[in-house]
């Protein structure tokens, strides 16, 4: 069996990896608006600083995989970047975005620190490729329907570019129709590839189309998920939170409420320093 030890990739000024204490890539699913995004923010900040956790905060300027053409996607590239600048500048907090297009490549760059491949996104190698070519730390969401050790063909396909700053994340499984599970083995399997190790713990309680226009989740297992995956062990956790999940544009079902997220982060270390 290959090393359970991960490399250590920082972002920004956050160390994940190498045995270092999880770091939290937690926002709202979409950028709602600038004001709303900088007070979660400030508030996501709050949180992590009285949890001893460190933050990167993540946010969305276009979904473009949205299950219905009518859905809210988000403000668009530019200004979406222009926001969360703001926020990266107004904090001094690393940011996260998913992106989706070629084009959208080398204006992400300038502005994110982490530049996020989508699930369904995973396999297109020319894309990555464009992406890993920038030196930023990509973090990889492993496909609905690739097993965990696949994952290292994705990686392979990074590192030929000579970039080696690489997150893993668990996202969930397909399990029929309108539904995901998490194998707790993918962490441990993705873990041997020597890279840092994420657990999407929000998007894993999704159910895609589960609402026939939209998707829908069970946000009642987010906190017994993430605890699981803590005690296996992981090297960050990626969770999608919002004030208020029932009025939220994108991802409410399967968001975790603002309120609840310091007494999960105080469980979460607990059991990490136990593992």
């Amino acid at each position: 069996m290959r090393s359970t030890r991960t490399r250590h990739v920082t972002v920004g000024t956050v160390p994940i990896g190498a045995e270092k204490p999880f770091a939290l890539i937690a926002g709202p699913c979409v950028i709602e608006g600038a004001e709303e995004t900088y007070g979660l923010a400030e508030k996501l900040q709050e949180i992590a600083c009285k949890t001893g956790v460190s933050l990167i905060f993540k946010a969305s300027y276009d979904k473009a995989n949205r299950t219905s053409r009518s859905s809210y996607r988000g403000p668009g590239l530019h200004t979406g970047l222009e926001i969360l600048a703001g926020v990266r500048e107004r904090l001094n907090v690393p940011v996260v975005a998913d992106v989706h297009r070629h084009e959208e490549i080398a204006p992400a760059a300038a502005v994110l620190d982490i530049i996020q491949v989508p699930a369904f996104l995973c396999r297109q190698t020319d894309f990555i490729m464009d992406v890993a070519r920038t030196g930023k730390v990509i973090n990889i969401k492993k496909g609905q329907f690739l097993a965990p050790h696949d994952v290292e063909f994705i990686v392979e396909k990074v590192t030929s570019t000579g970039n080696h700053n690489i997150l893993l994340t668990e996202r969930g499984t397909v399990f029929g129709y309108n539904n995901l599970v998490v194998d707790m083995r993918s962490f441990v399997i993705m873990r041997q590839l020597g890279y840092p190790v994420v657990f999407d713990a929000t998007h894993s309680v999704q159910l895609p189309g589960g609402r026939g226009n939209a998707s829908g989740g069970d946000r009642e297992f987010v906190a017994p998920l993430a605890r699981a995956a803590a005690a296996v062990g992981i090297d960050a956790l990626f969770l999608e939170v919002h004030e208020y999940p029932e009025k939220a544009l994108c991802d409410g079902p399967n968001s975790l409420k603002l309120s609840e997220l310091e007494e999960l982060l105080k469980q979460l270390l607990a059991i990490a320093r136990v593992v």
